[in-house]
């Protein structure tokens, strides 16, 4: 009896999920990709929350429930645009050091519409660590790949909370695999 009503419960989770359509957007005049098609434009107020810099994003997009976001920048770089083998363990070592635990799944450089990219795919792990910390580590699962340009990088990632990973890292894989600029 416990099995059938366990069963029954985790059933419409495992077949309820429907890889969403994507639709193609224009970041910028030289920056498009493709994404799901009931995704929105985050408004400035979310994007100042969630993404605090200096810079703001050239595009950000968020699901309807405001938990996975896709986000496209720009920043200038001193590295040479042909060597990503070079700068690899540099970014690889700035992601290790904004977590505190991180599973990367993927490492590569990769071609993407012509061009080359270097993309990292991994789960993170945020804990509170201060002495009266209480509260739960923050788990996401992240797809983020960069490519130069001359003397800018552009940085496109993924960010969706760690227990969506299995049903979202095929969606999430074919999205990166649109990023285009030219």
């Amino acid at each position: 009896m416990k099995a059938k009503y366990l069963v029954a419960l985790i059933l419409p989770f495992l077949v309820s999920f429907t890889p969403p359509k994507l639709k193609k957007v224009n970041v910028t005049k030289e920056i498009t990709l493709s994404i799901p098609q009931d995704f929105v434009v985050m408004p400035d107020e979310g994007i100042a929350r969630e993404y605090p810099a200096a810079r703001k994003p050239l595009g950000v997009f968020t699901s309807p429930s405001g938990q996975i976001d896709i986000s496209v920048n720009q920043r200038v770089s001193t590295f040479p645009a042909g060597d990503l083998a070079m700068v690899q363990p540099f970014y690889k070592a700035s992601i290790q050091r904004m977590f505190t635990e991180v599973e990367f799944l993927r490492e590569e450089i990769q071609e993407i519409n012509g061009r080359k990219f270097l993309v990292f795919e991994f789960v993170s792990t945020v804990r509170d660590e201060r002495s009266s910390g209480n509260l739960a580590p923050v788990r996401k699962y992240t797809i983020i790949q960069y490519t130069f340009i001359n003397d800018q990088m552009y940085i496109f990632s993924l960010n969706a909370p760690a227990q969506m990973q299995r049903e979202w890292q095929e969606t999430a894989r074919a999205i990166m695999a649109t990023a285009k600029v030219k």
